[in-house]
């Protein structure tokens, strides 16, 4: 575990003093796009944090190579290769859109090549077990395209989702500690070897991401842009086929006592396209809504819009930190719980304590549309949003200001009893001669 750490704390100070050169590098290389509809940032921020992030991951491996326990994953083991090999290419591809703009088909091309180098190199899903039936072999096409389609999947699912200030980051962050919390187990608990290699992917994707975290909290000073995005979520779907395709559950079965309670004990964690989807469920629900709706639009997949979950949010009265706060919290109510499960299927109070926080989540979610009204003598320890007093102000200021802008210019008040803003004869020459010399 000390090494595991050791490994985090790296990645995660690398990424962190990495962050700010950084910035000021794409604030020169002009890696600063203008305001979009759909954005909800208000000045231009420059992007390409991802540059910093993939400096973590190099450190985390570099670190991790030369440690006695930890090292040995690079020798019995081709993975930390594939994943630095699919790694560098999608993180070049996020460069080239965060300073120029990739086409869509083109960014899903190169995409579905760096998972093809990582099939390539061994990370690929060999097996399936399968609940009832056991464990199933894979052909190598069916390997090759299960594992392609669960990379493509995750990427653009925390890419979709990356649109408020540390939200990507810290709902990875979520996923990647719900993963080490299951692939350590599974290596320590069931003295499985194979479950390493995930296990030091989950550590440096935490560092990864919490090194950044701190530069891209609201207000953001940069953004990871998808430089960032595409190679958290290329990590995490390698940590999620290493643990899943890779680990013999024959390994397990010595430990559980049959194959069918290893199967059993396995579902619904360490189902392939189950363990990496229950994890990071917020960001693919959030992929799945945006496809079908504009689809149903008639528009492209990759069309950009205003629809996505955390702009509902903000629509429904919530604020940007409130937003993301919520985002992580359902994030991390499905992670847990999946690991939970892992750890114990049949214990009713897990599914007593998912659904009592589940509540709470609804409540939260659902807190602009209900406004109670609160007495006075407990307006002073209440959020000032139910203070009666304060509303009522606000809302008489938001109206004279409504009142000022649709005036027209001769027509407007004055104000304080001074000379009327349309009747400009009455105000005095301020002019002064102008010196030459300037």
């Amino acid at each position: 575990m000390r090494e595991y750490l050791l490994t985090l704390c790296v990645s995660a100070a690398v990424t962190y003093l990495l962050t700010g050169p950084v910035r000021k590098f794409a604030i020169a290389a002009g890696a600063m796009p203008e305001i979009r509809a759909r954005d909800v940032h208000r000045e231009p921020t420059p992007r390409l944090g991802g540059i910093a992030m993939f400096g973590g991951l190099c450190a985390g491996l570099l670190v991790a190579a030369h440690l006695s326990n930890i090292g040995d994953v690079f020798t019995l083991s081709n993975e930390p290769r594939a994943l630095l090999s699919g790694a560098a290419l999608i993180w070049l591809l996020g460069v080239l859109d965060d300073k120029w703009g990739v086409d869509a088909l083109i960014k899903l091309g190169v995409q579905m090549i760096a998972a093809g180098v990582m099939v390539w190199q061994g990370l690929a899903i060999l097996w399936l077990p399968l609940p009832g039936i056991g464990t199933v072999a894979l052909t190598p096409v069916q390997s090759t395209l299960l594992t392609v389609a669960l990379v493509v999947i995750t990427i653009n699912a925390v890419n979709f989702v990356d649109g408020l200030d540390g939200l990507a980051a810290g709902v990875v962050c979520i996923a990647a500690i719900a993963f080490f919390m299951y692939a350590y187990r599974m290596w320590y608990g069931y003295g499985v070897e194979a479950a390493a290699p995930a296990t030091l992917f989950s550590a440096i994707l935490i560092g990864m991401c919490l090194g950044f975290l701190p530069h891209n909290i609201h207000p953001a000073r940069i953004f990871m842009g998808d430089s960032g995005s595409m190679l958290i979520g290329l990590v995490l779907a390698s940590g999620a086929i290493s643990i899943t395709g890779q680990v013999d559950p024959d390994a397990i079965t010595d430990f559980t006592g049959s194959t069918r309670q290893t199967v059993h004990f396995m579902v619904p964690v360490y189902m392939p396209l189950l363990l990496p989807l229950t994890m990071i469920a917020i960001p693919a629900i959030d992929l799945v809504l945006a496809v079908v709706r504009r689809t149903w639009k008639g528009q492209s997949p990759f069309a950009a819009d205003r629809g996505h979950l955390h702009h509902r949010l903000l629509e429904i009265g919530h604020s940007h930190s409130r937003a993301v706060l919520i985002m992580y919290f359902w994030s991390a109510l499905f992670a847990f719980s999946a690991v939970a499960f892992s750890v114990n299927s049949s214990s009713l109070w897990i599914v007593l304590v998912i659904v009592a926080l589940s509540a709470v989540g609804l409540v939260v979610l659902l807190l602009p549309r209900f406004r109670p009204q609160t007495p006075q003598w407990a307006e002073s320890v209440v959020p000032p949003r139910y203070r009666r007093r304060k509303r009522r102000l606000a809302a008489a200021a938001a109206a004279a200001e409504q009142e000022m802008r649709e005036a027209e210019p001769g027509e407007r008040p004055a104000l304080n009893g001074s000379t009327a803003i349309g009747d400009r004869s009455r105000l005095p020459d301020r002019r002064r001669p102008v010196d030459s010399r300037h």
